[in-house]
């Protein structure tokens, strides 16, 4: 062999050697690439899971509180005839008629009592309670009897009612300036 083959057969060796080297980093980029997309899955198949789990969640929070206020409106509707009830009894109790009496009281604390046990509640609001507008729906302001009375509730118009943790109802009520 004469220097020459020598030479080039070391070139060739040379570039064998950078082919597989290639080759070599060819396979670890490959690896890599694959690394990298398997872990771009995981996260997106996290978050898509978390994400379904909030939704899960949400929907049954919703559905919870659907099934606390979906007699909303039948409440609302009921009000006024428990509020005529309110003014009917302070009527008939000037009455001299027991029985009459007695009748009224059965049937308003029945109908209360069913009201009451369908989530329905009376917000207690009394003069002297300071105003609160989250609260309260004011109907109008009159000058205040006392100092003591100023910025607070003097007369309550119409009660207010709430169902579960929702106000359906705000008292109306009367302010002092």
């Amino acid at each position: 062999m004469s220097t020459e083959e020598i030479q080039n057969e070391e070139v060739k060796d040379q570039i064998d050697d950078q082919n597989q080297d290639a080759e070599t980093q060819e396979e670890l980029s490959v690896e890599e690439q694959l690394t990298e997309e398997l872990a771009a899955e995981k996260d997106k198949f996290l978050r898509l899971f978390a994400e379904f789990e909030n939704y899960k969640r949400r929907t049954s929070k919703e559905r919870i509180e659907l099934f606390k206020t979906a007699s909303s409106g039948v409440m609302q509707a009921m009000l006024p005839v428990l509020d005529d009830l309110d003014r009917a009894w302070v009527e008939i109790e000037k009455s001299q008629d027991d029985n009459l009496i007695k009748g009224i009281e059965l049937i308003s604390t029945k109908f209360k009592a069913t009201l009451k046990e369908k989530g329905l509640e009376l917000l207690d609001v009394r003069q002297g309670d300071d105003f609160n507008a989250d609260f309260h729906e004011a109907i109008t302001q009159i000058p205040a009897p006392s100092k003591k009375l100023k910025g607070k509730i003097i007369d309550v118009i119409e009660k207010g009612y709430k169902l579960g943790d929702k106000i359906i109802r705000f008292p109306k009520v009367v302010i002092g300036q």
